[in-house]
């Protein structure tokens, strides 16, 4: 009874021991398992972050048409900075960057009523002079912005395009624009700055008529292996299935420019409601097939929508880009005989933007009838099966 009385105390501490042990591995099992989950959320947190705002990093060719909100915050005391809000009255909400000046991007537009026409370029005289006003400098750096309620960098461009057209040097789009900056925890204000009217004037060596087109130049053009022709508007638009409207609010022409293909502008962005620009990566593929060794022409409905389109290939380090500015406003108004189709184009060759090319190998455009999606005949009148639809409009 005693000896094994006297026994007992060394199995119980043996069992204490051998407990302890064990306790202090499955808690070290357990916090492997907690820190492998936290490296987990946070890559997650990361990609979200970059999905909302992070995309404007290094890897898009030309980065440096693209401003975040840190990038505005690190150069906000810079003295060539004009900060400019691209806003129309009815979207600017009592809040604006600090420091910023108003320059809402209708002035560079205005109707043309007796053509019926609206939302035309005002020509490079006037924007300067409207550029000037506005007390933007030749040299100075310009940051665009607008918001993503509205427009997600759809007007933010147009002004892009217009000092692209003039040769400025220096200009990029705030990224996801007011938002990207509040989100980011930037201050607002309620009034913009008055800045001193100044004197714009571009070098006409500088200026590049090429990126303002019209119908007149691209007419002659159309089956000509360079030009790249791109339709911005949505799938329905570029089908036929939904009408634009002239000034006046009547119908115009159905269909898309003949050999243009389309993708939609609103597929530049990460999500509808973020509005963030995709991936460098993902825009590539998303234009795969439209080749960096010619030029594009790219168009929608009135020109905001196409200037959306010529920042991001811009973005993606292509050249030789055009808008044609008056857009379906002029192709599609039937006072016009400028010839349209419903047939459906699609790009199909293997080159990426963005990346060396030589015009030699040129894509060929594949073409699908509307209704079937069946390979279309070429040419043809109205009713043919290629889609194809005379002048007459």
């Amino acid at each position: 009874m005693n000896g094994t009385f006297l026994n007992q105390p060394e199995i119980v501490e043996d069992d204490i021991v051998n407990g302890k042990e064990k306790y202090y591995m499955k808690n070290r099992k357990r916090i492997r398992y907690m820190t492998i989950a936290a490296i987990m959320l946070l890559g997650i947190y990361w990609s979200a972050v970059s999905a909302i705002g992070g995309a404007a990093g290094e890897e898009y060719p030309n980065a440096g048409f693209l401003a975040t909100a840190q990038w505005l915050k690190a150069h906000q005391a810079d003295a060539s900075l004009m900060i400019v809000d691209v806003r129309t009255d009815k979207y600017i909400e009592g809040k604006l960057i600090p420091g910023a000046i108003r320059m809402p991007w209708r002035q560079f537009q205005y109707d043309d009523v007796a053509g019926n026409m609206g939302g035309l370029f005002v020509g490079i005289v006037r924007a300067q002079q409207l550029l000037g006003e506005h007390g933007i400098a030749r040299n100075d750096t310009v940051v665009l912005y607008d918001s993503v309620k509205r427009d997600g960098g759809a007007t933010s461009s147009y002004i892009f395009w217009v000092l692209d057209l003039l040769g400025h040097k220096n200009m990029k789009v705030l990224e996801r624009g007011i938002d990207g900056w509040i989100d980011a925890g930037g201050e607002t204000v309620s009034t913009p700055r008055k800045a001193e009217a100044v004197l714009y004037q571009a070098p006409s060596g500088e200026i590049d008529l090429r990126k303002w087109l019209k119908a007149d130049y691209i007419v002659p053009r159309l089956g000509d292996p360079y030009y790249q022709i791109l339709d911005v508007r949505s799938r329905a638009e570029y089908m036929g299935e939904k009408p634009n409207t002239a000034l006046d609010g009547t119908a115009l022409k159905l269909g898309h420019v003949p050999t243009a293909t389309n993708s939609d502008y609103t597929l530049n962005w990460t999500t509808p409601d973020i509005k963030a620009l995709k991936p460098y990566a993902v825009l590539q593929e998303r234009y795969r097939g439209l080749d960096p060794g010619r030029a594009v022409i790219l168009y929608c409905h009135s020109a905001r929508r196409g200037s959306f389109g010529y920042f991001i290939l811009r973005l993606m380090g292509l050249e030789d880009v055009m808008l044609y500015e008056p857009s379906w406003m002029e192709w599609g108004n039937k006072r016009y005989f400028y010839p349209v189709e419903t047939a459906e184009n699609v790009l199909t060759g293997d080159v990426l933007p963005g990346t060396s090319s030589t015009p030699a190998a040129l894509n060929r455009l594949g073409k699908t009838n509307r209704k079937s999606g069946a390979a279309a005949e070429p040419g043809g009148g109205r009713d043919s099966k290629s889609g194809y639809v005379s002048c007459g409009g």
